[in-house]
């Protein structure tokens, strides 16, 4: 059963990746909770709180990548319990320049999952980039 959740959080995860890259606002924001947290790279400090805060996010960050900035998985990790899971990658990122200037600069994602009615949602998501030499990279809008 562990196995198949990890499979189900595993086609989640990358769906929302897929979402993004496409602009699919609906399809970005339906594997998540109403009472979604996520802390990003932006602010604010404190983080998003809700589904309709995180919803608002990602206009910004669809055009950043309609412009032709990068987003992709490159490490993915799903660990599911019996009705929690988390999750933890290492995307690519940023501008093609950015990206070809740092190519080994990653995204860090931590997710954290609860299964409700049956089905895996989001209810914690984290985004963030390591302090380099150069300082924080920040991209554009989320992570």
């Amino acid at each position: 059963m562990q196995r198949d959740d990890e499979k189900l959080i595993t086609d989640l995860i990358e769906g929302w990746a897929a979402a993004i890259r496409a602009g699919d606002l609906p399809a970005v924001v339906a594997g998540h909770a109403d009472d979604i947290v996520m802390f990003d790279v932006p602010p604010p400090q404190d983080g998003v709180r809700g589904i309709d805060a995180y919803r608002e996010t990602w206009p910004p960050f669809f055009r950043w990548i309609e412009s032709g900035a990068v987003f992709e998985i490159v490490r993915l990790e799903v660990t599911a319990g019996d009705d929690v899971a988390f999750a933890h990658a290492l995307l690519r990122c940023g501008e093609p320049a950015e990206l070809a200037e740092h190519p080994d600069r990653r995204l860090r994602l931590s997710l954290g999952l609860r299964k409700q009615d049956g089905r895996w949602l989001v209810t914690h998501e984290h985004h963030s980039f390591p302090i380099t030499d150069e300082g924080p990279s920040t991209g554009e809008g989320q992570g």
